[in-house]
C-alpha cells in the first residue's frame, strides 16, 4: 500500500492528512511535507494520522523529528489520532505504537482535525 499526503490550510494551521502505511519506504514523504511547510514559513502543523493503519519505527522517527523541527523554530505540532474504534483500526494503531514506545506523551494529540486547529478537547487517554 502506498502513502498519500494531502495538504490543506485550516484556521491558520497547515494540515497534512496522511493515508496508508507509515514505514521506511513512505515516511520520507511525510518528512518532506513538514519540511516544505517550515521552509515556506508555516510553523503550525497538524498531522492527521487518523487514516494511517500501520506505523513502524521509521514512521515514529519522522514524527519525533517533525516535533523537534517545529519546536526549534518556535512552531507547534499536533497529531490527530483516534484513541480506539477507528475504521479498520486506522489511526488507533499509531496511537498504540506511540504509547507502547513511551513517546506518546511528547505529542499534543487530538481526536479530530477540528479540535486540533481549535486547540480544544485534547485527548489525554492512551
Amino acid at each position: 500500500m502506498t502513502l498519500k499526503v494531502e495538504e490543506s490550510e485550516q484556521a491558520g494551521w497547515t494540515v497534512l492528512c496522511v493515508t496508508g502505511e507509515l514505514d521506511l519506504l513512505t515516511s520520507p514523504e511525510v518528512r518532506q511535507g513538514v519540511h516544505d511547510a517550515v521552509a515556506e514559513g508555516r510553523r503550525d502543523v497538524v498531522l492527521d494520522l487518523s487514516r494511517v493503519f500501520f506505523c513502524d519505527s521509521s514512521g515514529v522517527g519522522v514524527l519525533i523529528a517533525a516535533r523537534r523541527l517545529l519546536h526549534s523554530c518556535r512552531g507547534r505540532l499536533r497529531l490527530v489520532l483516534p484513541a480506539r474504534g477507528a475504521e479498520a483500526g486506522a489511526g488507533s494503531h499509531v496511537n498504540r505504537v506511540l504509547a507502547a514506545l513511551g513517546v506518546r506523551r511528547l505529542f499534543e494529540v487530538y481526536p479530530d482535525v477540528r479540535s486540533a486547529v481549535d486547540g480544544s478537547s485534547q485527548s489525554l487517554s492512551a
